[in-house]
């Protein structure tokens, strides 16, 4: 990855850091689950409504943290709102793989802006947080497939 690039991903995770997408009270939504980074203490409560062909009708997340994870929440939130349950699967599944791959996995562009994250792979201690709430996200269609 060009020093540019790395750049503009760095100004990205920040703008979405400040102003995040998503944010909001997740506690009247259909299925909600925390999450807690141990290592750090960053932590997210996210909830979800799905409609009745399986689309996400609305997400909301709260939370504290590092940057990365409150970017990472804010990016996932933009990205997947109004997927159906099996895209977000699908997106769940490929940004866990290019973060596992410690930047050997190329992001496709269905990533869309999560491709930024693609630095933090190299950072073993960063991928929870990167993976907080997605991970979140992921409990809660679990829930309601199950439902």
């Amino acid at each position: 990855m060009s020093g540019e690039l790395e750049g503009l991903y760095r100004e990205l995770i920040m703008d979405h850091s400040r102003d995040p997408h998503g944010k909001g009270d997740p506690a009247g939504l259909a299925h909600t689950h925390h999450e807690l980074n141990p290592s750090c203490g960053d932590e997210i409560t996210l909830g979800v409504t799905l409609d009745a062909d399986g689309r996400i009708d609305r997400l909301a997340w709260d939370g504290q943290g590092c940057s990365i994870s409150m970017a990472s929440a804010s990016i996932m939130s933009e990205l997947l709102e109004h997927a159906d349950r099996d895209e977000a699967f699908a997106r769940i599944g490929e940004f866990r793989e290019m973060l596992r791959s410690r930047g050997a996995v190329e992001p496709t562009e269905a990533l869309g802006d999560a491709a930024a994250f693609q630095g933090v792979a190299k950072y073993v201690m960063r991928v929870k947080c990167a993976m907080l709430g997605w991970v979140a996200l992921e409990a809660c269609l679990t829930a309601s497939r199950a439902a």
